[in-house]
């Protein structure tokens, strides 16, 4: 499936949670499949922190180009665009063509940098809507996102709960504990004190913070693989095959791995952009505001639901989609729930497993059969 991105430009301010607003900006986002005459069957796909809205398929003439959940999306697989219209959307301050952090402000034609205002959940889902109005999409047949693209569509059904038929939450949680928030604190101080940040203006001094953005990366990674996949992958082996006796080379390969992984992404990634999503993270707890009530602030939720959750995440536990589950049947909510045996840690999410991609297979031939 070849596609292409595109985007779209919104003139008016869009008022943002925090009392802010941001005004000429645009949101990249790409489709699949072909939407309905009556538009009924369009599905939206909220991503996670280091994604962006190319979904699925491959860009034309870009080898290993494939979307982050291919395995998920595409003709005859579990979200079929042969029958559904499917929209990738990158959210506002990402730094894959929307705009962020690095796009130059109108109101001063400054780049913003640290001046970008701060977002949330709730800030993405009113942008995403207003892309859904310039499609021509009144009603979604489903929204769809695992980690922090479930919290969005959990907060779709809340925000507009008349808008959205089915939500399909994946590896998610009503809130970030409080260890949760405080491994995103500690990445975020391994950015802001790296020499290169400069206060976030650091695109004015020609440089990248690169060495808080490996370290921030290293971090999360730890906590989006399980123990048992770490030590099946790496064990204690050794990268040279014998101890060295070093206290600042490498020693071990997990050591290699993560350092890998740091360093690729410091070259793609913004610094800005991991500190506005870490933050919308931590902010998001619809419970708050109904006095730590999850059942009351799911009350107005509408949709039907698919929770799925990984038994060794122990970053989204099983537990905190439960939590999920329970408040929505205190609502008499429908709601279907797979709990996957999986052995991933919090990334099974995104991973080709045939029980998990089995159960949203299901779940979206019963969306089809209740729009036929």
């Amino acid at each position: 499936m070849i596609v292409s991105p595109q985007s779209m430009s919104f003139p008016d301010p869009l008022p943002l949670r925090s009392g802010a607003s941001i005004r000429g900006y645009s949101l990249a986002y790409e489709t699949y499949g072909t939407l309905d005459a009556d538009k009924s069957n369009a599905v939206l796909i909220c991503h996670a922190l280091n994604a962006s809205h190319h979904v699925a398929g491959t860009y034309a003439g870009q080898a290993d180009s494939e979307g982050w959940w291919d395995t998920m999306i595409g003709p005859g697989k579990p979200v079929d665009t042969d029958r559904f219209f499917v929209i990738g959307v990158n959210n506002l301050g990402s730094c894959f063509g929307s705009t962020g952090p690095m796009h130059a402000n109108p109101e001063t034609g400054r780049i913003y940098g640290a001046d970008f205002p701060v977002v949330t959940v709730e800030d993405w889902v009113d942008a995403q809507a207003r892309l859904l109005d310039g499609l021509g999409i009144r009603t979604l047949a489903a929204v769809m996102g695992g980690s922090l693209g479930g919290m969005q569509a959990l907060s779709w059904t809340l925000q507009y709960p008349e808008r959205v038929r089915n939500a399909v939450v994946v590896a998610s949680a009503p809130n970030l504990t409080a260890e949760n928030i405080a491994f995103n604190e500690v990445a975020r101080r391994a950015i802001v004190t790296d020499p290169d940040f400069h206060g976030g203006h650091f695109y004015e001094h020609g440089v990248v913070p690169k060495r808080g953005l490996r370290i921030a990366r290293m971090i999360g990674h730890i906590t989006y693989l399980s123990d048992d996949v770490m030590n099946e992958k790496f064990g204690r082996q050794l990268r040279e095959g014998v101890v060295r006796y070093t206290t600042q080379d490498i020693e071990f390969q997990i050591e290699s791995y993560l350092r890998y992984q740091g360093d690729k992404f410091s070259d793609y990634f913004d610094a800005n952009t991991y500190l506005l999503i870490t933050r919308a993270l931590d902010y998001f707890d619809p419970a708050l505001a109904h006095d730590g009530s999850l059942a009351k602030a799911l009350a107005v939720a509408r949709a039907k639901f698919l929770l799925v959750s990984f038994t060794t995440d122990w970053r989204f536990a099983p537990a905190r989609s439960r939590e999920l589950v329970k408040a929505l049947l205190d609502n008499g909510r429908d709601v279907s729930y797979a709990e996957i045996d999986a052995p991933h840690g919090h990334d099974a999410f995104l991973l080709e497993d045939a029980r998990y991609l089995g159960v949203v297979r299901s779940y979206f031939n019963r969306i089809a059969r209740e729009a036929a």
